[in-house]
């Protein structure tokens, strides 16, 4: 999930043709599953072309973009490798974050370069070629989005001009994917994804980009039963990219697979230089932990994080390190606490909206209105802010997450009504997008706040359809299930309070001695 710095790319493409001839062609051991990516460069550039798109396919960018420029410095006439390291340039498709002026400027030089060379490349890499230069040109009258739409539309013409070439294929299911709408419920271009993807994988089970885009296809709770393969087999692929060892737990977070995404997510941890600034799959190995009570374990994750977080507030990762923290509170019902968290001198606006979140939900659930309805505001003029620049997806994440805490704040102030009606609300948008990639999910899900508003004003048995709403969309969420327990109990369902209370004693048979949960269900069930 990161993204390179311009100090990064810039000392890369600094590299002289005679430290590119000296540079490491894969580590003993190295392991990066299997690509074979046809060029029209030297014999002897192969082989470090195919390892280099094993990174690119796995999102290892810093090394990535190692590889590509030293393939160009190697050989001055290998137009792909000036497109790989373009491609590199561009980072993650699938968070849509648009560019700073630095790596656009590096981006469409590298891109620019790539064209300048094509003539003397084959047919194909020169389609391959204006691919990238259409992500990377016209950035003064296209934004990022429109350059990737773009992108998508040139890589649908290489793939029905050379259907032989599966690499096309993959990079345009790539394109398809990054490009879906997250509006779009029926999961259009990602089932189009897929039919392009997993014939492909049947036949190149060891191709990391496959798996890798295949989980990213079935991201979503319709879809991540038919990610499940390629999740279990993405780690053993790839296992010396960080990146490869975080993405299964994308479905396993889905399905509720709680040990398998801790296991996969401190694996990946554990191979970046710095573990604790490993705030992505920290983040995912936080949620899970937290859903299984463990909360000690999780905490001592994001202390280790809270030292590194201050350098990824500004950017797209800004959100798991703060995320992180906001989660601690938020899934413990630790009210105060999440009143009390510092909000970040400096972050993006979608990072800080999630900090303005916690505190809002704390306060006005342990009595802090005033503090709260300033949260509330901060998070109105943070949407506005989206707005303003056609963000449309976290401007809409923003206004679920402040019509879910205003419902809080009309409720301390005993206007119950129209607590529920903005509980409906901010669930409702909220359900109404798909999660973005860099989140395991949302900090408190809005359908999920709804159904403890609404056990709270002793309407057991709308609580329980809340709840298990809640549980359709995120399974196995431990506080979902202990209120779906609760309501059910109080509605008089002792049915499905048994077998709630019984699923959540599974899945917290390590919780902390904390979580009064654990005490109310084994009570519950004794009787």
């Amino acid at each position: 999930m990161r993204r390179l710095s311009s100090i990064t790319l810039a000392a890369a493409l600094a590299v002289t043709p005679l430290a590119a001839q000296q540079h490491d062609h894969g580590k003993p051991g190295e392991k990066l599953g299997a690509v074979s990516f046809q060029t029209s460069c030297s014999p002897a550039a192969a082989p470090q072309v195919n390892r280099a798109m094993a990174m690119l396919h796995s999102f290892w960018f810093d090394e990535a973009l190692k590889a590509f420029t030293a393939i160009a410095g190697a050989d001055s006439t290998c137009a792909i490798a000036h497109w790989g390291a373009a491609m590199t340039m561009w980072g993650n498709p699938f968070v849509r974050q648009p560019h700073t002026p630095e790596q656009q400027r590096l981006g469409l030089a590298a891109a620019e370069r790539a064209a300048a060379l094509s003539p003397r490349a084959q047919h194909r890499e020169q389609m391959y070629i204006d691919a990238v230069v259409a992500l990377w040109r016209d950035a003064d009258k296209l934004d990022h989005l429109g350059r990737l739409a773009r992108h998508e539309a040139a890589m649908e013409k290489l793939y029905e001009a050379h259907p032989e070439d599966p690499e096309a294929a993959m990079f345009y299911a790539r394109a398809l994917i990054a490009n879906a709408s997250p509006a779009d419920r029926e999961f259009k271009s990602q089932l189009h994804a897929a039919s392009l993807l997993e014939p492909l994988f049947t036949k190149q089970p060891d191709h990391p980009g496959l798996s890798h885009y295949i989980i990213h296809t079935f991201d979503s709770p319709k879809l991540a039963s038919q990610g499940l393969s390629a999740a279990k087999r993405y780690a053993s692929i790839a296992p010396a990219a960080p990146h490869a060892l975080h993405m299964p737990s994308h479905i396993f977070t889905r399905l509720g697979l709680w040990d398998e995404s801790i296991l996969t997510n401190r694996r990946s941890a554990a191979a970046e230089p710095d573990s604790n600034a490993a705030v992505h799959p920290n983040d995912y190995m936080v949620y899970a932990y937290l859903q299984q009570g463990r909360d000690g374990d999780a905490w001592k994750v994001v202390a280790r994080t809270k030292s590194a977080a201050d350098r990824f507030y500004g950017a797209i990762l800004g959100y798991n390190a703060a995320a992180m923290q906001a989660r601690h509170a938020l899934e413990r019902s630790a009210w105060r606490d999440a009143a009390a968290i510092p909000v970040p001198a400096t972050s993006a606006p979608f990072v800080e909206a999630i900090t303005r979140f916690a505190r809002a939900v704390g306060a006005a659930r342990s009595g802090g209105i005033t503090s709260a309805h300033a949260d509330v505001a901060a998070l109105a003029t943070l949407r506005d802010t989206l707005k303003a620049r056609k963000d449309v997806y976290w401007s809409t994440i923003i206004e679920a997450q402040r019509l879910a805490a205003s419902a809080w704040i009309a409720r301390a102030e005993g206007k119950n009504e129209e607590a529920v009606r903005l509980a409906r609300q901010g669930a409702e948008l909220e359900e109404s997008v798909e999660k973005h990639p860099v989140t395991p999910g949302p900090l408190l899900p809005a359908r999920e706040l709804e159904g403890d508003l609404l056990l709270e004003l002793g309407r057991a048995s709308d609580a329980l359809q809340s709840y298990e709403m809640t549980l359709v969309r995120e399974p196995r969420r431990a506080r979902a299930l202990f209120g779906a327990a609760s309501a059910a109990e109080k509605a008089g369902n002792r049915a499905k309070a048994t077998e709630r209370y019984q699923e959540l004693l599974a899945l917290m048979d390590r919780a902390d001695a904390s979580r009064t949960e654990v005490r109310v269900a084994k009570a519950f069930l004794g009787r």
